[in-house]
C-alpha cells in the first residue's frame, strides 16, 4: 500500500529512487518465481515448514510472498496447510504448450508414430538436470502408463533425457552430469557419472536410447533426439510402454521408427523454425 500511495503523489520521491524500486521489483519477483518453482517441482504438495526448509528466503518474506501468490490464484492452499499448483497457473502452462511451435511441429510426426506402434509416444526437452515433457499421445491399449504433460523427470534414467544429453557437446553433458544428485530408482538404475556417461556413448553411436525399467519399475522405453542445428534446443522422442507387453525385441525393433520420427521432426523445424533468407 505504501508503494502505491508514494506513485500516486507523484511527489514522494526524487526520479532518482526510481532505479531503486525497479530493483526491488525485479528482486521480489525473483523471489516469488523461486517459491512458485519449489512449489511446483515437488511430488505433492508442501507445507510452509517444507518449503521453508529448501528455500534461501526468511521466513517473514517467505510468508508475504506465499500470501501473494495463493491471493493471485498461483498457488492453492489446502484445508492440510499445504501448497500446491493454483489454477491460474495451470492456465498460464496450458496457454504455453497449446500455442508452443515445437509442439505444433512435432504433433502430426508423434500421431505417425503412434499408429504404428500402438503404444504412448512422448515428446520432451531438456532443461538443467530434467526432461519436460510438452506433449504425449495415448497408447491405445486397456492398459496404460501413467504420464502426464509439463511433468519433468530425471535425465539420467528416462530414455527422452539420455537420448537429449547424447545431443550436447562434451562438455555441456559434464556440465549436467556434475548438478545430477544420482538416486536409485529400481535395480536397473544408472547411479555414477561414469556407467550415465558409457550409456550416452552408446547412444551416440546407434542413435537411440534405452529406458529399460529405470525408472519406472515395469515400464520400458525407446527413444531419439531432437534438436536443433546450433543445438541451443535440445529435446527427445520416445515410444513407452509396460515391459509385460513390450519384449526388448519388440523395442529394439522400433528403434528406426523412433529415429525417422525424430528426423522427420527435424527436417520440420528447420524448414519452418529456421532463419529465413
Amino acid at each position: 500500500m505504501e508503494d502505491k500511495a508514494k506513485a500516486a503523489s507523484g511527489n514522494s520521491g526524487s526520479q532518482a529512487d526510481q532505479p531503486a524500486r525497479s530493483r526491488v521489483d525485479t528482486g521480489t519477483l525473483g523471489k516469488a518465481i523461486s517459491v512458485l518453482d519449489i512449489v511446483a517441482s515437488a511430488e505433492e504438495p508442501m507445507r510452509f515448514t517444507d518449503i521453508l526448509a529448501v528455500s534461501d528466503q526468511p521466513r517473514g518474506t517467505l510468508h508475504r510472498q506465499l500470501s501473494n501468490l495463493v491471493e493471485e490464484g498461483l498457488l492453492s492452499l489446502g484445508r492440510d496447510h499445504a501448497y500446491s499448483v493454483g489454477i491460474r497457473l495451470l492456465k498460464f502452462a496450458a496457454k504455453a504448450w497449446a500455442g508452443n511451435q515445437f509442439r505444433a511441429i512435432a504433433e502430426p510426426h508423434l500421431r505417425a508414430l503412434h499408429d504404428l506402434t500402438g503404444e504412448t509416444v512422448h515428446l520432451g526437452v531438456l532443461r538443467g538436470n530434467e526432461v519436460i515433457y510438452l506433449d504425449k499421445v495415448e497408447s491405445r491399449q486397456a492398459v496404460r502408463m501413467y504420464s502426464q504433460i509439463g511433468n519433468a523427470s530425471p535425465v539420467y534414467c528416462t530414455g527422452v533425457g539420455k537420448a537429449a544429453m547424447s545431443a550436447l557437446p562434451e562438455a555441456e553433458v559434464q556440465a549436467i552430469i556434475a548438478t545430477i544428485k544420482f538416486h536409485r530408482f529400481t535395480d536397473s538404475t544408472l547411479i555414477t557419472p561414469k556407467a550415465l556417461m558409457n550409456e550416452i556413448e552408446t547412444i551416440r553411436e546407434s542413435g537411440n536410447a534405452f529406458d529399460r525399467e529405470e525408472h519406472e519399475p515395469g515400464i520400458r522405453c525407446v527413444a531419439a533426439p531432437i534438436y536443433s542445428v546450433d543445438r541451443s534446443f535440445v529435446g527427445g522422442v520416445s515410444v513407452t510402454g509396460p515391459a509385460y507387453r513390450i519384449p526388448a525385441a519388440t523395442l529394439e525393433g522400433w528403434a528406426g521408427l523412433v529415429r525417422n520420427t525424430a528426423g522427420a521432426v527435424m527436417e520440420d523445424m528447420g524448414a519452418r523454425l529456421g532463419p529465413r533468407t
